[in-house]
Parts: C-alpha cells; structure tokens; sequence
C-alpha cells in the first residue's frame, strides 16, 4: 500500500468529520493523488451525470493525471436512523483498498451532531463498486474531449494541493 493511500484515509476522515459536523454537509466526495504528490478534490454531485458517464469521467482523471491512489465518499442511509458515511481508497499498486465507515448521529431537526470514529477495514480492491477506475477505458474522440473541456470547467472547483513527499 503507497503511503499516500494511508495518508489520504485519515485525510479524507478529518475532510469528512469537519464538513458534517462544522458545516452539516455529507457531499459524495472524489479525491486523488499522483506520484508527485498533487492532490485533486471535488464535489462528484458537481458532475451531474449518469452513473455510468460518471464512472468513465472518473476513469479518465484517474489515467489522465496518473493516479497513484484515489478515494471516493458517500453517505449510506440504511434507514432514518442509522446513517454511515463511508469512503474507499483504492491504490495503483495494491490488489487491497482501504474501507472506512462512521456512523452519523441526527438530531431531530435532521441536523448532525455526531460521528463516531472511522473504522478501516482492507477489503480486496474488485469488490468496491467503483474499485476498476485504473482499467484502462476506450473513449470516443468526442468523448475524450468532452470530459477534458469538463475538467476544465471544473478547476475553480477543485481543491489542488500538494502533498508532499
């Protein structure tokens, strides 16, 4: 497992517990990292695709910015009561992927008030529903140039930082 893959699960688990609980926001969140350490995030609800287009734009940022590891979150309501927020990070080089599940507390006005501690789990990385992002896609040359005018479009919304190494 690449230690930016590691780094990035307390990341994105600090990234979550201060967006729900500080702003009472639970966004599907896409982030990833190459070898020089750039990190890219953003919102996935920004996209406002079908999943299946979703998927290929995913594969595309992944190829095209040489991801070393990425990671993807959601919110799982189970029913009114028990909600989790959960995230994966998949790694390049790792036939394993980091699951992470917090349960979330609402108030009765809906409102977040707690989040309990992220729990890892290693599952293997082709039973996570978007764990093929590194299969390598064949897109159309319109296509191709679509998702790169939409990420384009999108860097005012993504945050971009360097890791370091």
């Amino acid at each position: 497992m690449h230690l930016f893959s590691e780094n990035l699960a307390v990341e994105i688990s600090t990234y979550y517990r201060n967006l729900v609980l500080g702003h009472g926001a639970t966004p599907k969140v896409f982030t990833l990292v190459n070898a020089d350490g750039d990190q890219y995030l953003f919102f996935v609800d920004d996209l406002q695709m079908e999943r299946a287009d979703e998927d290929q734009f995913l594969a595309y940022i992944v190829q095209q910015h040489d991801a070393v590891t990425y990671a993807r979150g959601t919110l799982v309501i189970v029913d009114k009561a028990q909600q989790f927020i959960e995230f994966a990070v998949v790694d390049k080089d790792d036939e394993q992927a980091i699951v992470c599940s917090a349960e979330l507390t609402r108030d009765l006005e809906d409102k977040p008030i707690g989040l309990t501690e992220f729990d890892k789990t290693l599952v293997k990385r082709e039973s996570i529903v978007f764990g093929h992002l590194y299969d390598q896609i064949q897109l159309s040359e319109e296509k191709t140039e679509d998702f790169a005018s939409l990420w384009e479009e999108m860097k005012p919304k993504i945050l971009h930082r360097n890791m370091g190494l």
